[in-house]
C-alpha cells in the first residue's frame, strides 16, 4: 500500500467531545453502580463529597453516599445523554475507595484519562517477600514511584494489595507492565531505562516508522545460581503391564542343584563341608592380617652428597713469615728492642736520684 493511501492522524488531534447533540433523546434505562469503601475513609469522603456531586451534577450523573452500610453509589437521570458517563462515574467512586485523592479523581471525567487497578497481593506467596517488592517499586523516599509518573503521565498510588494507576491509555498499559516484572522480581529500574529510551526515540520523526528493538539494552540475569543435583537420581522404570517374576522357593533351588534328591546324611555332610571351607578362608585371611606386620618396609635408595671441593691454594711465603715472628717472641716475655728501651729508662732514674 502506498504511503500516500494511508491515513495519518496530524499531532495534537483530539475526538471533540459528546455533547447533547449527539443524542438528543437521552438514555432508555437507568443504570447505577455501587461499591463499599473502607471504615478509615468515611471522614475524608465526608468532606469531599459535596465536590463529587458537584463533578458528577455536571454529567447529570447523582452520587449517593451511605455511611451506615458503608457503600457509595451512583445512578443515571432522565437528563443523561452520555451513555459512558456512568462508566467514568464508576471508575471515579472505586478509585476513592482505593485511597486517590479527589484531586487527582475527578480527572477521570475526561475523554483522554482512564484508570486501571491492579491486584497484586496473590502474585507473591511469601508477606515478607511481597513487603519488599512493594516497597521497591515506591524506591527511596518514593523516588522510583516519582519517575515512572514522569515518564507515562500517570498518576500512581500503591496502597495495600492494589495499584490505582490514572492516566492516558499509553501510560497505563507501561505501568501496568512495570508493576507486573517487580512483582516477578525484576527490579523496576531496567523498565524505567527502556521507558526514557523510547521517549527520546520517539523526538526523532525518522524513527517512528522503524524498529527501536536495536536500541532497547537488554538486561541478563547474573546472579541466578545453578540448581544442586542430587546424587542419588531417582530414575523411573518403564511401565509394563506384566507382573514381575515370582521369587525362587528354597525347594525350587535344591531341585536346580540337585540336592533336594540327597539323602538326609549327604545334606549334613555338605553343609559340614560348606562350614569348613568357609572357617578355612576365614582363617587364611586372618593369618595374611597377621603377617602383614612382619613385612620389612621398603628401604629408600641411599642418596651420595658430593663433598666440597677443599683444595684451594696455600701462601707457602705468607706461612713462613708467621713461622719466624713466632720463634722472635717468647712465649710470656717482652721483645728484645722493649727490653733495651726499658733499662735504659731505669738507668736515668737512677741517675736523676
Amino acid at each position: 500500500v502506498d504511503e500516500s493511501e494511508l491515513l495519518t492522524v496530524p499531532d495534537g488531534w483530539k475526538e471533540p467531545a459528546f455533547t447533547r447533540e449527539d443524542n438528543p433523546k437521552g438514555l432508555l434505562e437507568e443504570s447505577s453502580f455501587a461499591t463499599l469503601f473502607p471504615k478509615y475513609r468515611e471522614a475524608y469522603l465526608k468532606e469531599c463529597w459535596p465536590l463529587v456531586q458537584k463533578a458528577l451534577g455536571e454529567h447529570y450523573v447523582n452520587a449517593a453516599l451511605d455511611l451506615i452500610e458503608g457503600s457509595m453509589t451512583v445512578t443515571t437521570t432522565k437528563k443523561t445523554f452520555d451513555p459512558y458517563a456512568i462508566i467514568r462515574a464508576r471508575d471515579l467512586i472505586k478509585l476513592l475507595a482505593r485511597s486517590v485523592p479527589f484531586e487527582q479523581v475527578f480527572r477521570i471525567l475526561q475523554d483522554d484519562v482512564a484508570c486501571d487497578i491492579i491486584k497484586i497481593g496473590s502474585l507473591v506467596r511469601k508477606r515478607d517477600t511481597f513487603i519488599k517488592r512493594r516497597g521497591r517499586l515506591l524506591g527511596p523516599k518514593g523516588s522510583t514511584l516519582k519517575a515512572l509518573e514522569l515518564l507515562t503521565n500517570c498518576y500512581i498510588m500503591v496502597q495495600g494489595n492494589t495499584v490505582s494507576a490514572l492516566g492516558p491509555f499509553s501510560g497505563l498499559k507501561e505501568v501496568r507492565k512495570v508493576v507486573l516484572d517487580t512483582m516477578k522480581n525484576i527490579h523496576p529500574i531496567y523498565n524505567i531505562k527502556t521507558l526514557m529510551i523510547k521517549r527520546e526515540l520517539s523526538k526523532d520523526p525518522e524513527l517512528r516508522s522503524q524498529s527501536w528493538e536495536r536500541f532497547l539494552p537488554k538486561f541478563k540475569r547474573k546472579n541466578l545460581k545453578k540448581r544442586k543435583e542430587p546424587k542419588k537420581k531417582n530414575t523411573k522404570k518403564e511401565y509394563t503391564p506384566f507382573p514381575p517374576p515370582q521369587p525362587e522357593s528354597q525347594i525350587d533351588k535344591e531341585l536346580a542343584s540337585g540336592e533336594y534328591f540327597l539323602k538326609e546324611r549327604q545334606k549334613k555332610r555338605k553343609r559340614v563341608e560348606e562350614i569348613k571351607a568357609k572357617q578355612a578362608d576365614a582363617i587364611k585371611k586372618r593369618q595374611e592380617e597377621r603377617n602383614k606386620a612382619f613385612i620389612p618396609p621398603k628401604e629408600k635408595p641411599v642418596v651420595k652428597t658430593k663433598k666440597a671441593s677443599t683444595e684451594k691454594k696455600i701462601d707457602i711465603e705468607a706461612i713462613k713469615e708467621k713461622v719466624k715472628n713466632a720463634k722472635k717472641k717468647k712465649l710470656g716475655a717482652l721483645p728484645v728492642e722493649e727490653v733495651k728501651l726499658k733499662m735504659a729508662a731505669d738507668e736515668k732514674k737512677k741517675k736523676n736520684k
